[in-house]
């Protein structure tokens, strides 16, 4: 039985603590203390997880002292949006430090850092002395915290440099009903988490505008090729993207209610506007933000990427989606790669 400390109490977090916890020792960290408060009397968390209760083990606070005082951390686990990735690291720094025994360390968020196009393993080494940063990995793959939560099987890939930190992280984490594998390719791996954001906004848009199934099947298929051409071009696998972390995550986020990329996207097809869009949401849509960032990314490698231009100028730049998909389908013909 391992001693694990998830930072961040969000859904994805809520539900890796309670199915961890069947098999571990988990403590949960959340910086929101009206959430706080509901977890330590209920168990519950009614805005995220609606008519879900956690384990009784679970420990709940917005206090670092309490959630870091164990004698022994063996894996801690950064549950938060990618916008708060590097501060939160930064104010746990003194707790981690500290910690004994520390065999893994795991992201959760998808999605590059704003302004430095950083992979969220690069912000982590940023911020933690160079002794953890061969321990640092990210998990990605088809995994809806609303399934997990209710033990839907579901498979995930966990990456990252050392062996041994991936394989125990894969271990330690998988279960019954959660089976994880391992890779060594991060770039890909977190790539492929990053971009299928942005394509599954464009799957919501093709949703919105109801254009049936054919626009779906050849979005994804080209969708998957413009991810792979981009993780090639900075050092991944190109096999990692017709794995679960690729295809895999892509359709899942595509076609799913539960997804918050694909909803952003349905909802432009049907005409609202972004900014009431991301206003009605009580979770974050990554893809929206990871828009941007691969945008700028891709031209500064100077990456043919069509479907990701086309969504950034929905976004950002007030383009009708109508219009985008019509620009995607009248570009000059060329032979399929």
């Amino acid at each position: 039985m391992s001693n694990i400390i998830i930072i961040g109490g969000g859904s994805w977090g809520l539900a890796m603590a309670q199915m961890l916890s069947n098999q571990h020792n988990v403590r949960v960290w959340e910086y929101n203390p009206h959430y706080v408060k509901e977890l330590q009397e209920t168990h519950c968390n009614s805005s995220l997880l609606p008519d879900f209760k956690l384990n009784d083990s679970i420990l709940f606070s917005n206090d670092k002292n309490e959630v870091f005082a164990i004698d022994r951390v063996d894996l801690l686990i950064f549950a938060t949006p990618v916008s708060f990735v590097r501060n939160t690291v930064q104010s746990f720094l003194p707790h981690i430090v500290k910690s004994n025994g520390l065999k893994a360390i795991v992201n959760l968020a998808k999605g590059l850092e704003q302004g430095s196009h950083k992979r969220m393993s690069e912000v982590l080494q940023d911020e933690l002395p160079e002794e953890y940063h061969s321990i640092i990995a990210t998990l990605s793959g088809p995994s809806h915290a609303e399934e997990v939560s209710k033990n839907v099987p579901t498979t995930v890939v966990i990456a990252g440099e050392d062996i041994q930190a991936i394989r125990f992280a894969r271990d330690t984490m998988s279960t019954p009903y959660f089976r994880a594998y391992s890779s060594t390719d991060i770039i890909g791996v977190e790539l492929g988490g990053t971009v299928k954001n942005i394509i599954a906004i464009a799957a919501g848009i093709v949703d919105g505008l109801a254009l049936g199934d054919n626009t779906k099947g050849a979005l994804l298929t080209r969708g998957i090729a413009e991810i792979t051409r981009l993780g090639v071009a900075m050092g991944a696998k190109a096999e990692t993207f017709a794995g679960l972390s690729g295809i895999g995550d892509l359709i899942t986020t595509a076609i799913s209610t539960h997804s918050r990329n694909r909803y952003v996207g349905f909802e432009l097809g049907k005409g609202r506007k972004i900014s009431d869009i991301l206003g009605s949401m009580k979770m974050v849509a990554e893809g929206v933000y990871s828009s941007k960032a691969i945008w700028e990314l891709k031209e500064e490698l100077k990456v043919v990427m069509p479907i990701t231009d086309e969504v950034y100028n929905v976004l950002f730049v007030d383009k009708s989606p109508s219009q985008a998909v019509n620009d995607l389908m009248t570009r000059s013909l060329k032979d399929e790669i």
